[in-house]
């Protein structure tokens, strides 16, 4: 099966007659088209309307999660609906199955959410628990995890690090390994028992397998340190990676991964290729990073192909 994917595109009233012939061509080299998120440049009703005249009534699937700046004017429902008026599937916490020339495939999505803006937890984080369960529903043998926020550390490779936290959450990605225990809490994400309650955001990033040691070093100094996190209820016991949640990279389990692929934008500095700590490989397609209008991959394996 052949994917495109981009995300980050930004459309603004007056680029559907220039971007329209483009997305026209996916269908010839792909069986389905993602959308990661920041579709438009600040969510407004002519930016959408724009935007479906560019992705509209395609001659092949469409699927799209929305990103933070669709929803910048608040109207990110509408954008949605309008995006679903012409033929796309637009994903917010939820899972459907599409079938392709290339076979049938499962796609889960959320927006997601950044790793913290507050030393309660991460505002959002039951999104985590949506994709997971939305994967969880699949019943195909390709699954792939689609969200606009990253889900791991890797493709955040050339950003600033100062910002990593407000790219993405691990959460996310413990979420497309099946990872995450129990239930979002009821009340609100940042609640006590909540994964990521306490503690340093940067020691959640550890278990997407990178700054391990700078985690553990600032867990010395914050009562949410590596060591607490299965206590909090992230990896339940045993987990797959259990031993290994202190590994580097290079010493990721190399199973074959449940979900073959996940899809996110939002790190325009960041690198395109990455791996969940449950080995699903992740393609960052925001489309300053793929430089292309789209990025083609071939599933399984997840190799890109155009």
């Amino acid at each position: 099966m052949r994917v495109a994917a981009v995300g980050d595109l930004h459309v603004v009233p007056g680029s559907a007659h220039r971007l329209r012939p483009v997305y026209q061509r996916a269908a010839l080299v792909a069986d389905l088209l993602l959308l990661a998120g920041d579709l438009t440049n600040r969510g407004d009703p002519e930016s959408a309307a724009e935007l479906c005249a560019v992705v509209g009534n395609l001659d092949l699937p469409v699927v799209a999660v929305l990103g933070n700046h669709d929803h910048d004017t608040g109207v990110g429902d509408q954008v949605a609906a309008m995006l679903g008026a012409v033929g796309a599937i637009v994903l917010d916490g939820t899972a459907t199955t599409v079938e392709t020339p290339g076979g049938q495939v499962g796609v889960a999505g959320v927006k997601g959410f950044p790793q913290g803006h507050a030393a309660s937890g991460p505002p959002g984080a039951d999104e985590a628990y949506q994709l997971r369960d939305a994967l969880a529903r699949l019943d195909t043998d390709l699954r792939i995890a689609l969200t606009h926020y990253a889900p791991v550390a890797d493709t955040l490779t050339g950003e600033d690090p100062a910002i990593h936290r407000y790219l993405g959450s691990s959460l996310l990605g413990a979420a497309i390994d099946g990872a995450l225990a129990g239930a979002a809490p009821a009340d609100s994400p940042a609640g006590a028992d909540h994964p990521g309650s306490q503690g340093s955001t940067s020691s959640w990033w550890a278990y997407a397998g990178t700054g391990a040691a700078t985690a553990r070093a600032e867990g010395g100094r914050r009562a949410g340190n590596a060591a607490t996190l299965p206590r909090l209820g992230v990896w339940p016991e045993p987990h797959p990676a259990a031993g290994r949640r202190r590994a580097t990279a290079a010493a990721r389990p190399t199973r074959e991964p449940a979900t073959a692929l996940a899809v996110h934008g939002h790190a325009h500095h960041g690198q395109e290729m990455g791996r969940t700590p449950g080995g699903t490989p992740v393609r960052n397609v925001a489309r300053p990073v793929i430089v292309a209008p789209f990025a083609v991959y071939r599933l399984p394996g997840a190799a890109r192909i155009g």
